[in-house]
Parts: C-alpha cells; structure tokens; sequence
C-alpha cells in the first residue's frame, strides 16, 4: 500500500496543528508555517510540491482578520482567492485531492434558518467575497475538491494573527477588566479545531467532493458561548449582553452565521458533539476547566 503525502498550509495554526497531528498515524505529513511557505509565492508552492508531491493538501492558509481585509483588499483576493486557485491547479498536475477551508461568512445572515450547502451565497465583505472567490478557485481547478465551511473556530494552538483564540481572550478580558461586554445577536457554532480535523478526516476517508459544511452541533450566541466559557472556567464576572452596531468602513458581519450540512447526512458522516461539551473537552486539555466542572 502506497504512503500517503500530506501536505498542510498555514502550518502551526489552530486547525493544521490537529490535522497534522491527527495525520501523522498512517501518513508522511509536511506542514510548514507562513514563514516556511507563503502560499502567495509561486515559486516556493511549486518548490514544495515537486519536493514532497503531495496525494493530499489542506489548505489552512487564509488571510482572516476580517477587519484588515476591508482596508487590504488586494492583500485579501490574493491570500484567499489568487493564491488558491494555483494551489488547486498544482493539486491536479500532480493528481492529489485539494481540501480547502472557507467560512460561513460567506452567507450575509439574514435568514431565519440554519444554512445548507445549497443555500446561495451572499457575502457581505472583503473577507467573504474573497472567501467565496476562493471557493470558486478550489472547486472549478481541481478535480474531486473538498471546500469545508466552519465557523468560529478555537484550538489548543490558538491563532497567531488573532493573538490566542476567543476563549482565551474572553478569559484574559475577563481577569484584567472584571467584566465583559459580548454581542448576543450574532449566531453561530463554536468549533474546537480538534473536532474539526476529525470531521474533515472523516470526509475526505469518505470521498465526500465539492462543498460541505462542518461545525460542532447546536447554535448560541458569541454572548452565550462566553457565558460558558466563564461558567466552564470558574470565573464569576458579568458578561452583558449588547447588540451589533457597524462602525464606518466596519466589514458587515453575519447575524445568523449557523451552519447545517444535509450533504454529511447524506454522506452518512457523524455529526460532531454538542458545542458545549467540546468547549469542556478543550477547557481540560487546556488545563483550565474549574475543578467544580470536571
């Protein structure tokens, strides 16, 4: 049996770091970080691919600070749009399936439903746009693509150009300030990274192609998953509830970011657990569940 070549963009972050580790079991896996392989640089992606010639590749790479995108434009449908479609089209000269993440932002959130993945996009900014622009690029140059959407995702790993993951800062905010102040009118599923490698894993053994929704079960509020995470944490301050208000030049955020996937049903894929009990799962890894809550 032929070894699988795994290779993972945007090594280091909160998700490469758990498919690599989940991978490592029964595959070869390459996982540089941005400073090792910018996937805008032609050059070195052709370097990379001709040295490891990969059966597989995640895509982990994207430009995700939403609010810079809206002020970096170019710098956004490069990283997320120009720099994926030629990952994909090396992904079919050499023949190796291409597994590309995107984002629920993709949709504008004004539905009163969970999206599918046959609901119309509508993004409704710079980073979206070229989100979904990327999508597009995955999906119509290499063949058999897997495009995964999620949302809000935190890790063991945190994220390096978001400083930590949201719990963590919520938890830092919360020691330094005493109390918090967290929108409650924007929904959504948080999503442990760990899940997530796990899910899309599942899918690409399962030969799922074009697009596919994957999040942990349920839906709150970034409000609600706060309150749980300073329930989970042990941590008594108040955390009160305030509404969305776009500032100026803001990049517009869904109010209804919830994903469903009737594509993994039909795939006869596992659902992922509660969100709450995988936001227990990581607290406890991370060595910072209360010992009230274990």
């Amino acid at each position: 049996m032929s070894t699988k070549r795994v290779l993972i963009t945007g090594g280091g972050g909160q998700l490469a770091s758990d498919l690599e580790a989940q991978l490592r079991t029964d595959a070869e896996v390459v996982a540089p970080p941005r400073a090792d392989l910018d996937i805008t640089d032609d050059g070195a992606v052709r370097a990379v691919f001709d040295n490891v010639r990969p059966t597989v590749v995640y895509n982990c790479a994207a430009f995700h600070n939403v609010e810079v995108c809206e002020r970096e434009e170019d710098r956004a449908f490069e990283v997320n749009a120009r720099a994926v479609k030629r990952l994909a089209a090396r992904c079919a000269d050499h023949s190796a399936r291409f597994v590309h993440l995107s984002t629920n932002y993709v949709f504008d959130g004004a539905a009163d439903r969970p999206y599918g993945e046959d609901e119309l996009p509508s993004p409704r900014s710079i980073y979206a746009i070229s989100k979904l622009a990327g999508e597009h690029a995955a999906l119509a140059y290499a063949p058999r693509a897997l495009v995964v959407r999620t949302a809000g995702l935190y890790g063991l790993h945190g994220s390096v150009s978001k400083a930590g993951n949201f719990v963590t800062r919520m938890i830092g905010r919360a020691r330094e300030q005493g109390a918090l102040k967290v929108v409650a009118d924007q929904r959504l599923t948080p999503t442990f990274t760990s899940d997530l490698a796990a899910g899309i894993l599942a899918a690409v053994e399962a030969d799922v192609t074009g697009t596919l929704h994957i999040t942990n079960s349920g839906a709150t509020s970034w409000h609600g998953f706060t309150e749980a995470i300073m329930e989970l944490a042990g941590i008594f301050v108040q955390v009160e509830a305030a509404s969305t208000v776009r500032q100026p030049g803001a990049a517009d955020r869904p109010l209804n970011g919830v994903l469903v996937s009737p594509v993994s049903e039909h795939a006869g894929l596992p659902a992922l657990r509660p969100w709450r009990a995988a936001l227990t799962d990581y607290l406890e890894r991370a060595g910072i569940l209360a010992g009230a809550a274990v």
